[in-house]
């Protein structure tokens, strides 16, 4: 029976969290026994929530344990809330725990935003490329001094917006320069620039300043695009010369073929006239001594070719022979 009763007792203290409700009542807060039963059977933790009860009424805050319980069940970060709230009613900064809560839900880090109120953050843009109007490449890069703004911590836009208007503003401060050397002498108009065009609308934070922490020279991409483009061109006339060429190749083989031809024709005609001299000697339109006449010119004019060619004259020596 001794050991039933120790059992019992055992198990009551453990389900009953005698020693918390204890320590509420030793710091000052108020809070019932059935209180903290009731916490268990809704599955939420009665030391996380006694002890940020403890420590936001040492702060002075005016929080509830059904606030703290609420914001547990949704799935929220009991203990960093109160911590939030206890850093913002030192530092002067109004925030009620239904804004703290929902930024926590909104999967902001509320305590980090109340701590970058106070301690202003430097966000440092990577090297942005951009070119001016004579075609040389700047390259720079940016540090900018933000501060969170509680009010717009849900719904405001992160960092990587930031950084990513910060870089259009480069861009277009450098692409409206007529010479890079406008940018390199005058820096701050980048950050004139950027800083006309209210950056931080619609983002969780207030930009403070924008500090242009270096600015180079980059690559010459004018002189590289007419470089390119004249390589282009080359290559489109080389290949137009080419096309060219294979047509004046095609129609020389085509004349070499028409002048075959021809010479074919010529050849052929040719053949036709001994077959015509036969029959006119058959027929008695030609006679014999008309057609050894005609033989001694083809001679005559043969030699005559010989000697203006400065060749041995064919058939002199058996005509004296003869």
């Amino acid at each position: 029976m001794v050991a039933i009763v120790f059992v019992g007792v055992a198990v009551l203290f453990s389900f009953i969290p005698v020693g918390l409700w204890i320590s509420a009542l030793a710091a000052g807060v108020k809070i019932g026994i059935f209180t903290l039963v009731g916490m268990r059977f809704r599955r939420v933790p009665p030391s996380l929530i006694v002890n940020s009860l403890i420590k936001a009424d040492k702060a002075g805050l005016n929080v509830t344990t059904n606030q703290l319980e609420a914001h547990y069940l949704a799935g929220g970060n009991v203990d960093r809330v109160v911590n939030a709230l206890i850093a913002a009613e030192r530092a002067n900064i109004p925030l009620a725990f239904e804004r703290a809560a929902a930024i926590d839900l909104a999967g902001r880090n509320v305590l980090e935003a109340v701590q970058m109120s106070v301690n202003p953050r430097v966000i440092e843009t990577p090297v942005i490329a951009a070119m001016a109007k004579n075609g040389i490449e700047v390259r720079a890069r940016a540090r900018v001094t933000v501060r969170a703004n509680i009010d717009r911590l849900v719904g405001g836009a992160g960092e990587e917006t930031i950084i990513a208007r910060v870089g259009e503003g480069i861009v277009t401060t450098v692409g409206s320069s007529e010479s890079h050397k406008e940018v390199l002498e005058n820096p701050d108009l980048i950050s004139r620039t950027v800083l006309n065009k209210g950056l931080d609308a619609g983002t969780a934070f207030e930009i403070l300043s924008i500090d242009i922490a270096d600015v180079d020279v980059g690559r010459n991409i004018g002189a590289q695009l007419q470089t390119d483009q004249a390589e282009a061109d080359k290559r489109i006339a080389q290949a137009k010369a080419e096309e060219r060429r294979a047509l004046a190749v095609a129609r020389e083989q085509e004349m070499k073929a028409a002048v075959q031809e021809m010479r074919a024709k010529v050849v052929e005609a040719e053949a036709e006239v001994p077959k015509a001299m036969a029959q006119a000697l058959r027929e008695g339109k030609l006679g014999v001594m008309d057609y050894y006449q005609m033989q001694n010119i083809l001679a005559d004019t043969s030699m005559r070719d010989a000697i203006a060619k400065g060749g041995p004259v064919q058939g002199s020596g058996d005509s004296g022979k003869k």
